[in-house]
């Protein structure tokens, strides 16, 4: 029996089996937690639905999280099928891929700004404003998904490092907010991972060997690791933490230069 055994857990942004997600499902499913998913549109159902066969998923139910009336369906639909959500992972981001290369305030536009802060940061809460009914009084959790990008900046991460400092802050906010009514709210900031996602990012490749040459580590970490702290932050053994963001880098955000001896 595993430590998340009888909860009900709600994973949503799984695009492909690299996809952080999907590790944080693994792990969910592994501690004995009740799985639900969602896919963003058509194009993604037959993917999602195979993943829910490995995990014995109670449901996949489509949901872009940049519509309401779609997260609205979505938790009526799980309000029937379910008694109540005692965990949200909140595994989403985007951003237009030419905001994604290049000199910051070159390429920047208002319409790449708003849809990266509407994707990335806006729809965590309002997931968590869907779910709010049916986690209430449960000793719940919500977690999100953030990177080193949101306090230092990289190169051609642009708009998602402002992006990921709003989720952060959302995370707070919303920890704030939940607290009295028993639901936690964190964040994992997971070291770069060469997921579907970060793809889009120019020059991506070398941040990660970068990345693997500076963690004290000297490597970097895996969809595994990061869902490993995930479901330990969504159990009742991080009862006592919330509006946290932890790091699972390898210890690359402790560090300013590597060793000149190697």
């Amino acid at each position: 029996m595993g430590f998340l055994s009888g909860k009900k857990a709600l994973v949503v942004g799984i695009a492909s089996k690299l996809s952080i997600a999907t590790g944080i499902a693994n792990a969910l499913h592994r501690e004995g937690a009740e799985i639900g998913l969602t896919y963003q549109n058509e194009k993604l159902k037959k993917r999602v639905d195979s993943f829910g066969e490995q995990w014995n998923s109670a449901f996949s139910l489509p949901c872009d999280v940049s519509k309401d009336d779609e997260i609205e369906t979505l938790f009526d639909e799980i309000a029937g099928i379910w008694d109540g959500i005692d965990i949200v992972i909140h595994s989403v981001g985007f951003a237009p891929a030419h905001e994604l290369d290049g000199n910051y305030v070159d390429v920047t536009t208002r319409e790449g700004f708003a849809i990266a802060h509407d994707v990335s940061s806006y729809s965590f809460v309002a997931l968590a404003k869907g779910a709010r009914p049916l986690m209430k009084e449960r000793n719940g959790a919500l977690l999100t998904l953030s990177y080193l990008g949101a306090n230092r900046t990289l190169p051609n991460y642009n708009v998602m490092g402002l992006a990921k400092a709003s989720l952060e802050a959302n995370v707070r906010y919303m920890a704030s907010a939940l607290g009295p009514e028993g639901t936690r709210v964190n964040a994992v900031s997971a070291g770069p991972i060469r997921t579907l996602a970060a793809s889009g990012i120019k020059s991506f490749r070398k941040m990660l060997s970068e990345n693997e040459k500076q963690t004290p580590l000297r490597r970097n970490v895996t969809t595994e690791e990061v869902g490993n702290a995930a479901a330990f932050l969504c159990s009742d053994l991080a009862s006592g933490i919330t509006g946290e963001i932890l790091y699972v880098d390898g210890g690359f955000n402790t560090t300013a230069m590597r060793s000149f001896e190697e």
